[in-house]
């Protein structure tokens, strides 16, 4: 990929099973817009799901499914770099240089860390405190000055920010500090059956979420389950959280603002309005769906997507560890 003037955006999502509406609304989909203004890195983040045990077999699986849906929805990986995360060595090796100026207090504060010790009490590992030093090394290996997160993210980007200043400030400027990227509509999709919460795949209530694998009719018959609220007027308003997220999602999926659905379905019954919603979603994801499982057949693309990213991403993560080993005092390899 050539060399431009843009700034670097990174963005990496684990492939670790289901990707929800959620996932696609909030984050996929507005890649393929980014593309065109940003010099765009995507990864795979396959190392972040080893915090979680995982079945080797499903992660390779779900590392090629992901892989299929990003280029559905429109990552053309001869316009970015998409790889995994595992096939460049720097990510790991960053990590641990990384890990000496990383304080523990710091990383046991971490929500997620308090989230995930209580959700999987039985696997309270270290890579599950160590994740966000992890997630810092993604960033500041390829000098990414934007990274999409989702508002309930930004406390993982705040590590990444405070290690890269923290490292410079100890051995000269070296990384860039990033700042965070939040998209301004649709940036977090909530729960269908809780819309005070985060639509999320690992909701024991499979309701609550939209599969991207769901089938037609799966996906109309969980938006008629939808939670929605008191009244009978179809507005977004911060009392009616319910049917604020169904007016974000079908905002969202049909390209029409919120205040042009309101008034699309001024008048109308919350069941018609759920259905609609519904229907919606269901036509916005089937071309995508149907682009999905062509590309999932062909393997041998796949891998030469694989092969070609991790070699363009292992040309910058290279020199920056090369670069950061140096700062710190390592001998450069002479052979």
């Amino acid at each position: 990929m050539e060399q431009d003037n843009r700034k670097t955006l990174f963005s990496a999502v684990q492939p670790s099973g289901i990707l929800t509406l959620g996932n696609y609304i909030g984050a996929i989909r507005n890649w393929k817009l980014l593309m065109n203004d940003y010099r765009c890195i995507y990864a795979l983040a396959d190392l972040h799901t080893l915090t979680v045990k995982q079945v080797p077999a499903e992660l390779r699986a779900h590392s090629y499914d992901l892989a299929a849906w990003y280029i559905a929805c429109g990552i053309d990986p001869e316009k970015c770099i998409l790889f995994v995360q595992s096939h460049v060595h720097e990510h790991a090796e960053l990590t641990w240089v990384l890990n000496t100026i990383t304080y523990p207090g710091e990383l046991s504060r971490m929500t997620q860390f308090k989230d995930k010790s209580r959700s999987h009490a039985d696997n309270v590992n270290m890579g599950l405190m160590d994740y966000p030093v992890l997630m810092a090394s993604d960033i500041l290996l390829y000098s990414a000055d934007l990274v999409p997160v989702g508002a309930d993210q930004k406390q993982h980007l705040e590590i990444a920010r405070d290690l890269a200043i923290r490292f410079n400030g100890r051995w000269s400027d070296t990384f860039t500090v990033p700042e965070p990227y939040i998209s301004k509509s649709g940036a977090k999709i909530m729960s269908l059956q809780d819309p005070e919460k985060k639509m999320s795949k690992s909701d024991s209530n499979v309701r609550a979420f939209i599969s991207l694998d769901d089938d037609r009719d799966t996906i109309i018959r969980k938006f008629k389950s939808a939670v929605t609220d008191s009244g009978s007027e179809v507005r977004a308003a911060e009392d009616k959280p319910g049917i604020t997220n169904l007016l974000t999602i079908y905002s969202c999926v049909t390209g029409k603002s919120v205040e042009e659905a309101e008034k699309e379905f001024e008048g109308q019954l919350y069941g018609q309005f759920k259905l609609a919603v519904g229907e919606a979603v269901a036509d916005h994801l089937e071309p995508l769906k149907k682009e999905k499982d062509r590309i999932i057949k062909d393997k041998d693309y796949l891998d030469g997507v694989f092969s070609n990213g991790a070699a363009q991403a292992e040309r910058i993560a290279g020199k920056m560890l090369s670069k950061v080993y140096r700062k710190v005092g390592l001998i450069p390899r002479k052979f």
